[in-house]
């Protein structure tokens, strides 16, 4: 079963990066449909759509650098290559929330949902953060175990879209109520798996 999970960790956002990077700069490079389902519309569509580019990316480089960094397997390996992987990776989050607290205010579901993103976002850096941190003053098994729940909350957009597809494909509930509901369960899902994962140790350090 650990092995499973850990080999899980390495496919999945993988196969989550090959779909965004599709759908948001081949199918779909405006944001057409997206933004065709928004509550009200963007005053400055230009700016909206260069900063989702961005938070796009630096979420991809988050998902590529963090299945390197919490697999122990991995990391043992070089520690000088984990140290430049993770820099690349708290990088691309700091860098991240600019675009990701700018973007949430423009969320689909209105204020309640842009409240949910707000704090998606506190979440997602303070957990790097407090990863980064512990790690420099050299505390392993918090440092490990922070940088596990900042990882799982790089896949909030992954779950945001599960959940919108029961939500609003199958239950039939209205997609702006649906987006709301996902945008709150997303990183609380995602924590309780990252605590499951940490408890049961199996990407420990």
């Amino acid at each position: 079963m650990k092995k499973f999970i850990k080999i899980m960790i390495i496919i999945v956002p993988f196969m989550w990066i090959l779909h965004t990077l599709s759908k948001n700069f081949m199918v779909d490079p405006m944001f057409e449909s997206f933004m065709s389902r928004k509550d009200s519309l963007l005053h400055n569509q230009s700016l909206w759509i260069a900063m989702i580019r961005v938070h796009i990316l630096l979420a991809v480089i988050s998902l590529l650098t963090g299945p390197l960094g919490i697999l122990k397997k991995i990391r043992v390996k070089s520690i000088k290559f984990h140290r430049w992987n993770g820099r690349l990776y708290v990088l691309s989050i700091i860098l991240n929330f600019i675009p990701g607290v700018y973007v949430s205010f423009f969320a689909t579901g209105g204020w309640p949902s842009t409240v949910g993103f707000l704090i998606l976002n506190i979440l997602w850096l303070g957990t790097t953060l407090l990863g980064y941190w512990h790690i420099k003053n050299k505390k392993i098994v918090p440092h490990s175990q922070w940088m596990i729940r900042s990882f799982f909350l790089s896949f909030a957009n992954m779950t945001i879209y599960i959940i919108v597809a029961i939500a609003h494909h199958i239950t039939h509930i209205p997609y702006g109520t649906s987006y709301m509901i996902a945008v709150w369960l997303c990183w609380m899902i995602n924590l309780v798996v990252a605590e499951m994962i940490i408890r049961k140790k199996i990407v420990a350090p």
